[in-house]
């Protein structure tokens, strides 16, 4: 008989599959013969036409293989494999025929066989043939026939299985429980823990004295831990504590307990349980979650540090993927909440690159994770974690088209161009008619003309290009619209102008700013005109793009100069005009010429210079000019000439009344009234401070202002009033120093006032608020006088 064999061997994890082929010759006809073989049960089943032919074999196997397994065929069959929903199947085609059969018996060991119809075995053959099968008779089975065991052995012992005492055979009936438990187990497995509670229940109590009766009640404390229970869960496992101490469950039923407890807030309870899980079972896998679970107690405790200590040794100290995922979920959580985020992003990606569906376990928190990593500037991690989300789902989760888009943005923010423009490019394949479709698409531009990171000269060369390759399309006029914009970026604003026929060309609705750009040039070029002193290209520029000078050459000439911080040659033109006979210029130089001086500490000339601008404008209430007595307010600030503020606040309150911009002028003056202990006018100027930030909803000057009346009222003894201006300060956002403060000079009011209960109360508010701090410890001494 001729024969060859093709064998080899694929491993992986603890399973170990065996395949080998061969072929040989019987009767002048050639079949071939596959043999699988695996350490651990596994299904092969027939898939028969309607014409009772094998037109596929399937076998299936729990584990996959690490490696992608190629394809193996000969001239009888063709050996495929595919993993779905992890489970990794081979395929088994014909080209000829072929037979399957289980190998359950080994012929040179045992001596007993008989024909078993089963749908597992470890060892499985397929023959393929062409006309008839070698080797092989097949009858066909009658339904009343009976199948003997063969036993290929000359002398055999009789042997008539247990009798009683009686000599009578014994008769086992299959126990009930055994079958019951069996489901139970499926149940948990399949997390069906509602049905899986009462069958446990069922059977308990059909089955009082079963075998089984630790392991019941060993499942029931899962599944009431599995549904938040946690009651339950203390009452079972104080029984099977109790009763089955040496059972091999202890371990989790410790953990569970201790959890149970620490859940309810029994933590001195719970700390008993995990010490003896810790001290008696410390290398079980259950007392690394005993570390997740007291690590998630201290935590509501807020003993955060400890906390951390135990997620770390649980980290540390596992095989486990499953608690090693837990652990540094609950560590990212924690050095996210503190800002740690690059920390907490170590432990994100190891999620990641381990197990990316853990984040499906708790969704909302993992997205608000994400978006905090996103809002922070960490693109990266972010956008993992919502590929993780997304391949966990599908599109009829709420959540996964606007996920689809956040992660091509993430990834374009964070400069990873090539996987950016694979998920903007995924978002779009996905979603023709999308929601985020124009969102997308601009994200995806910005990506292609974002592509060179060089310098300036690159970036033009680039552009350029682009316009030359791209004319007449809308890559083309981007390009266009971009050069623009670069060209205006670093000040080649003469580049801008002589490009402008060609900017032109672009459509004003898409690109809305381009006129911006070309007056803004021009009027760079004009400023560099002025600063040149080119006044006739500045007249040119003016006329060509319409950019409003004053008639007069110093007018644009003293702007610039201004602008430019050039005080002398501004101080220079200004002189020139302040004697002007035209009383409409000789007030608009001298506001200017005020200006230059203020600007240079000249504060004498500013003096001189505003009182005789005063006695031109004093007769105009509205005048365009009233922002001198501001100026000069200011100027008297500076020289510190206290009384003369004062008559200038007056008129500034007069002419402006009480507007928002001078409300630190008012702080100034009710300073000055306090410098000198004068409580009229810091009551008179706090009390229109107030009313400006109330009119305003802005209260930049609280708490100041208010602790500042209170001492005021406090001195003139109008102790109602001190205390409405501390109370005012209730509905405002204080820091915990202030707030201490508040709520000591609050009592402080009350208390002289006689309001004694309501003065307690808010010194007791002052000590809880910020139990460290000087008024704590004033309030303290209040109380306890």
């Amino acid at each position: 008989m001729l024969q060859w064999i093709l064998f080899f061997t694929l491993t992986w994890n603890a399973l170990a599959l065996e395949i080998s082929l061969s072929g040989a010759k019987e009767d002048f006809q050639n079949f071939s013969a596959l043999h699988m073989k695996n350490q651990n049960p596994f299904v092969c089943q027939e898939i028969i036409n309607d014409f009772k032919v094998v037109t596929k074999i399937v076998c299936a196997f729990r584990k996959k293989p690490s490696v992608k397994l190629k394809v193996i065929q000969n001239s009888f069959f063709k050996i495929d494999n595919i993993i779905k929903k992890k489970i990794f199947f081979l395929i088994i085609t014909p080209h000829e025929k072929m037979k399957l059969y289980p190998v359950l018996f080994d012929m040179t060991t045992d001596i007993t066989v008989y024909n078993a119809d089963t749908q597992k075995a470890k060892h499985w053959m397929v023959v393929g043939y062409k006309d008839t099968l070698p080797f092989i008779k097949e009858e066909k089975k009658v339904d009343t026939s009976i199948n003997f065991p063969f036993t290929l052995v000359e002398d055999m012992i009789p042997y008539v299985g247990s009798l009683d005492i009686k000599g009578n055979p014994v008769h086992l009936k299959r126990v009930g429980d055994v079958t019951d438990y069996l489901k139970i187990k499926q149940l948990y497995k399949d997390e069906e823990y509602v049905k899986c509670l009462e069958l446990v229940e069922d059977v308990m109590e059909d089955f009082p004295n079963s075998l089984f009766y630790a392991e019941l009640l060993y499942y029931k404390i899962r599944v009431y831990s599995k549904l938040d229970d946690n009651d339950n869960v203390i009452e079972m496992s104080k029984a099977f504590l109790r009763e089955y101490s040496s059972d091999e469950n202890v371990p989790e039923v410790l953990s569970l307990i201790a959890r149970g407890y620490s859940v309810i807030g029994m933590n001195s309870d719970a700390d008993y349980f995990f010490d003896r899980l810790f001290s008696e079972h410390e290398a079980s896998e259950y007392a690394k979650w005993g570390y997740i679970y007291k690590g998630q107690m201290l935590e509501a405790s807020a003993s955060f540090i400890n906390a951390v200590k135990f997620y770390t040794r649980a980290l540390n100290e596992t095989q486990d993927v499953t608690i090693a995922v837990n652990a540094s979920y609950r560590l990212a959580l924690y050095h996210l909440t503190n800002e740690e985020r690059k920390e907490s992003s170590k432990f994100v990606l190891k999620i990641i690159n381990t197990s990316p569906e853990f984040f499906m376990n708790d969704l909302v928190t993992s997205m608000e994770m994400m978006y905090n990593y996103a809002d922070n500037g960490d693109y990266i991690t972010a956008a993992s974690i919502a590929k993780a989300i997304t391949d966990a789902t599908n599109k009829s989760h709420d959540e996964y088209e606007r996920l689809v888009k956040d992660r091509g943005i993430w990834l374009s923010k964070a400069g990873d161009k090539l996987k950016a423009l694979e998920a903007l490019n995924a978002y779009i394949a996905e979603f023709k008619y999308g929601t985020y479709e124009e969102v997308v698409a601009i994200a995806k531009d910005e990506l292609f003309f974002d592509t060179n990171d060089g310098n300036y000269t690159e970036k033009l060369s680039a552009y350029n290009k682009l316009i030359d390759d791209y004319a007449n399309d809308s890559i083309g006029d981007r390009a266009i619209y971009e050069k623009a914009k670069l060209l205006e970026e670093h000040e080649k604003y003469e580049d801008v102008l002589d490009f402008e026929r060609i900017i032109l060309t672009l459509d004003d609705e898409v690109y809305k700013d381009i006129g911006n750009i070309i007056y803004n040039s021009a009027l760079g070029v004009m400023t560099k005109a002025l600063r040149d002193k080119k006044c006739q290209e500045v007249l040119d520029l003016s006329n060509d793009y319409n950019i409003t000078l004053s008639n007069e050459w110093d007018n644009g000439l003293y702007d610039c100069a201004m602008m430019g911080g050039d005080y002398l040659l501004a101080k220079e033109i200004t002189s020139r005009n302040i004697k002007s006979k035209n009383i409409a210029e000789r007030k608009q130089w001298l506001l200017r010429h005020i200006k230059v001086d203020f600007s240079t500490g000249n504060y004498s000339e500013v003096i001189d210079a505003s009182l005789e601008l005063i006695v031109l404008i004093e007769d105009e209430p509205k005048s365009k000019y009233n922002e001198i007595y501001r100026i000069l307010f200011d100027t008297y600030q500076r020289l510190e000439e206290k009384e003369k503020l004062l008559g200038a606040m007056a008129t500034i309150e007069k002419i402006f009344g009480n507007d928002y911009v001078d409300i630190d002028r008012y702080v100034a003056v009710m300073s000055i009234g306090s410098d000198l202990r004068d409580d009229t006018i810091v009551l008179k100027y706090g009390e229109q401070i107030m009313k400006i930030q109330n009119a305003s909803k802005s209260y930049a000057q609280s708490p100041f202002v208010e602790f500042t009346l209170y001492q005021a009222y406090t001195n003139k003894e109008d102790l109602q009033k001190a205390l409405n201006s501390i109370e005012s300060l209730n509905t405002l956002e204080l820091s915990a120093s202030n707030r201490a403060r508040q709520k000591y000079l609050l009592g402080t009011a009350l208390s002289k006032l006689w309001r004694d209960d309501e003065a307690q109360e808010a010194y007791q508010e002052a000590i809880d608020i910020d139990p460290s701090s000087a008024w704590a410890k004033l309030a303290q001494s209040a109380k306890n006088i």
